[in-house]
């Protein structure tokens, strides 16, 4: 008879809930095995035959039940399906409180998950979404929650860490057993282990919370920045929160090999080293925002996950939006001549790309087991559900929304809770129908078109409710689903849009605010506008297709727009290009209005789109008229700026030279340009540091790459090996899958099949080499070829294969789409459906749009000469 656990998307009975764990881990570095006991406290709400608990490849060498009057031995059996271990034993344990202790074994993990190692001489863990049961017999699901006291054993000498501070270390012979102070309830994914040769910065005490930074001794010097952000971070979150910080301490470890960017473990966070550790008189100011953001990001979940903590993966999108638009919140108080909101929107633009897709998900999409919560972590997820609380957060006010959200924590702290239970707090807090409005955007997919036309008025107010008396002109607006594919719609799709539109005439200026939840509305506006925004701010989660008089009047006006709101032009103009909706030509005719534009964030919206112009849609023989009118457009502020920065300049001056350079010297390919990067290159690596401005040295490195020989390519290796700084080390080794000598390009595929770039940079450097025109191909045939190995290498780094997947989309000839489609459907990629099924879609209407735009582009060059 099938037994429930047989099923793969088995969950564990909530009348078995744990109370407490006491668990023993000792730790064999050079044998990189692990063995430890533990003793889970039970709670039974009703009498049990049997007990199930997750387990993966672990051996169980001893497991006893208890009631309490009596023990008994329990007979183990592994379920490989639903990765549980099924307790069997000879008497029922009656309702109430019971406990199980087990004795067990196991190894490292080859991958980036479990237990694994992290780096010469160091091993830790990383257990979201399921992987605490690589280590721990445990109830691996989130709704679990339970204090926990640990003891570590590993060589002495070396530093142990784990969530709480440590209360004892005990010697014994040639280790050192570590036992730390009981956590506040947790879920097992939370739960944490880092041992190696570490050192840490010195403390501090924000709000008097043991604050430290830890890395691999070599790099230690590097720990400050991240530090200091989490000491400006912390007070902060606790004020917002109107909580204390619940954890105890903070620590935060640089790893040198780590699958994601950052995990929240509570007071035990780790990092990729890139995220965390820097050298201020080399970073660009992407780099520290970078670090700031993501450092800002992890603490948060401290509060929003780790104290109140999501009942199952389903609500994932709520930990990890949260924490995305509060790390915004944190870094832009803390740093606010940065405009971090500008990346914030940068991240929201690249999620609606993936919105616009047949095959996206909603915001909070079924998880029936946890490869499916693993494939959660992805745009839909963190951007666009960010995006949403934002929006929310502009529709309530700043401190409505937050006394909601200090409702929300004042309940559920310690505990599980839901996205209605937010809501529901949201709404007691301001009185709005918010239950209604955020899950009419969370459970549904995709986002609104909202078509906008200008007509003469006056007239009356029809439509929507609009009460608005009868003026100069008048806005009539519709809504629809927005698909990227031409031709698609959906003819039932509505949202509440909240619409904040914004008019000028005259000088003067306007503003509205509108809830479109119809299909149509229309605006009555005083006066005949001179321009009009439809989206001020850019902070609405819809695009805007605006009729030609005014996108007109935005471009003879584009001084008048706030630089986000130029930004949103031009993203939303490009966007109705794809999806069919507005002529090319168009576009590059708006994209000619900007010549003279000096906001870095509009120059990098700008610059992205051309890149993305210059890899799909430009003919060879085109590339020459191409580069002139990319030349023609942005080299004249180019040359301007030059490389050198004056004394106490702008960021925003250095960041607009940096966008400007990439402009001129990677989309138009100027060689003069190429040249100067490559001198000044060498000089930087030769000690000469003010050769390069930090925000430079990546386009520079890029140019240097593209046109570099043999020498080029050795120079480059050489300094990956022996570089300290993360993020210059990442730097080198990414460069040698941009070189275009058909020669190196071999040499950095054989880097990449050969085992010669780290695991967790894989996935980036196999899209370095897709993205490569000349690497292209034999690439995707060595990796189609050698896909087995490929796989099983990233067997245990699932977010990794899913990039490998997502970076198939660079792709760009209709026999490359052939050849995906006929590989992905021979081939079995279980951690990475879903990316698989957009990718193909994605790369669909990529090659679809280079037959159909493509030579309109073309057309469109040639009648500029």
């Amino acid at each position: 008879m099938a037994h429930p656990t047989d099923d793969r998307a088995f969950r564990l009975p909530t009348d078995v809930r744990p109370v407490h764990y006491d668990a023993e881990l000792s730790v064999d570095l050079a044998g990189r095995r692990f063995a430890g006991s533990v003793r889970i406290e039970l709670a039974l709400s009703r009498p049990a035959a049997e007990l199930v608990l997750h387990g993966l490849e672990l051996e169980i060498a001893r497991a006893a039940v208890s009631d309490g009057a009596r023990s008994q031995p329990a007979r183990v059996r592994a379920v490989a399906a639903s990765e549980t271990l099924v307790l069997a034993f000879d008497a029922p344990l009656p309702a109430g409180r019971a406990s199980v202790e087990l004795a067990f074994s196991g190894r490292f993990c080859e991958g980036l998950r479990g237990l694994y190692l992290a780096g010469p001489e160091l091993a830790a863990t990383q257990f979201e979404a399921a992987d605490a049961r690589r280590v721990f017999p445990c109830l691996d699901e989130p709704g679990f929650k339970a204090p926990w006291r640990l003891a570590v054993e590993a060589p002495a000498g070396l530093t142990v860490l784990s969530n709480g501070p440590v209360e004892a270390v005990e010697a014994r012979g040639a280790a050192a057993r570590h036992r730390f102070a009981e956590t506040p309830p947790l879920p097992t994914y939370l739960v944490a282990v880092v041992v190696g040769r570490l050192a840490a910065s010195a403390e501090d005490r924000p709000s008097g919370v043991p604050l430290r930074t830890w890395a691999v001794p070599e790099k230690v010097g590097l720990a400050a920045f991240g530090q200091q952000v989490a000491t400006e971070a912390l007070p902060r979150l606790e004020a917002y929160f109107g909580l204390p910080y619940a954890f105890g301490k903070v620590d935060q470890v640089g790893l040198p090999d780590f699958e994601a960017g950052a995990m929240e473990n509570a007071g035990l966070v780790t990092f990729r080293e890139v995220a965390l550790l820097l050298d201020p008189a080399t970073a660009s100011l992407a780099q520290r925002k970078r670090v700031a953001e993501v450092v800002s990001h992890e603490l948060a979940h401290m509060w929003f996950g780790n104290l109140v903590t999501m009942t199952w993966w389903d609500d994932l999108w709520l930990n990890e939006a949260f924490a995305t638009w509060m790390a915004y919140v944190v870094v832009d108080a803390w740093r606010p001549e940065w405009r971090v909101w500008l990346q914030f929107d940068q991240g929201k633009a690249a999620a609606m790309g993936l919105d616009a897709l047949h095959s996206t998900h909603p915001i909070r999409a079924e998880v029936r087991t946890v490869a499916e919560a693993t494939e959660s972590f992805d745009l839909i997820t963190y951007e666009k559900g960010g995006a949403v609380l934002r929006m929310i957060e502009g529709y309530l006010g700043a401190e409505t929304f937050r006394e909601g959200i200090r409702l929300y924590m004042r309940r559920h702290a310690r505990g599980n809770a839901v996205a209605d239970d937010l809501w529901r707090a949201l709404g007691e807090a301001s009185g709005q129908p918010v239950l209604a409005l955020a899950n009419a955007w969370i459970d549904r997919p995709g986002f609104p078109l909202v078509e906008a036309r200008l007509e003469e008025g006056p007239g009356d107010a029809s439509g929507a409710g609009n009460t608005a008396r009868p003026g100069a002109a008048r806005l009539h607006l519709t809504q629809r689903r927005f698909f990227s594919k031409p031709g698609e719609s959906d003819p039932s799709a509505r949202w509440p849009v909240p619409m904040v539109i914004r008019w000028g005439a005259g000088g003067a200026t306007g503003e509205a605010r509108l809830l479109l939840s119809e299909p149509s509305a229309r605006l009555e506006l005083p006066v005949r506008p001179d321009w009009v925004v439809l989206n001020a701010g850019a902070t609405g989660v819809y695009r805007v297709a605006a009729d030609r008089a005014l996108i007109q009047g935005a471009a003879r006006h584009l001084a008048a727009l706030a630089p986000v709101e130029r930004v949103a032009l031009l993203a939303d103009e490009w966007a109705l290009v794809r999806s069919g909706e507005r002529p090319v030509e168009g576009w590059l005719d708006l994209a000619a209005a900007f010549g003279g534009e000096a906001d870095h964030a509009v120059l990098d919206e700008l610059v992205a789109r051309l890149s993305a112009i210059d890899h799909r849609l430009v003919e060879e023989g085109d590339r020459p008229a191409w580069a002139a009118f990319v030349r023609r457009l942005l080299g004249p502020a180019q040359a301007r700026l030059g490389w050198e920065p004056s004394v106490g300049e702008a960021d925003q001056v250095r960041l607009a030279r940096a966008a400007l350079i990439r402009a001129v010297g990677l989309v138009a390919r100027d060689p003069s340009l190429a040249a100067e990067a490559a001198a000044r290159l060498d000089r930087f690596t030769a000690g000469q540091r003010d050769a390069l401005e930090p925000n430079l040295q990546d386009a520079a490195v890029a140019m240097a790459a593209r046109a570099g020989d043999q020498a080029r390519f050795e120079a480059f290796q050489a300094l990956h090996a022996r570089e300290t700084e993360p993020a210059f080390r990442r730097r080198w080794l990414l460069a040698l899958a941009a070189f275009e000598d058909p020669a190196l390009a071999g040499r950095a595929i054989e880097l990449a099949m050969g085992g010669g770039v780290p695991l967790q940079d894989w996935a980036s450097f196999a899209g370095g080499l897709l993205s490569n025109r000349t690497a292209r191909d034999p690439f995707w045939k060595r990796l189609r070829a050698e896909w087995p190995a490929v796989a099983a290498r990233l067997a245990n780094a699932p977010m990794l294969l899913r990039r490998v997947v997502e970076a198939v989309g660079s792709l760009t000839e209709p026999r490359h789409l052939g050849e995906a489609r006929t590989f992905f459907a021979a081939t079995s990629v279980d951690a990475a459906h879903a990316a698989v099924n957009q990718t193909l879609e994605r790369l669909a209407e990529e090659v679809a749009m280079r037959g159909r735009v493509g030579p309109l582009v073309g057309a469109w060059l040639r009648g500029r000469r």
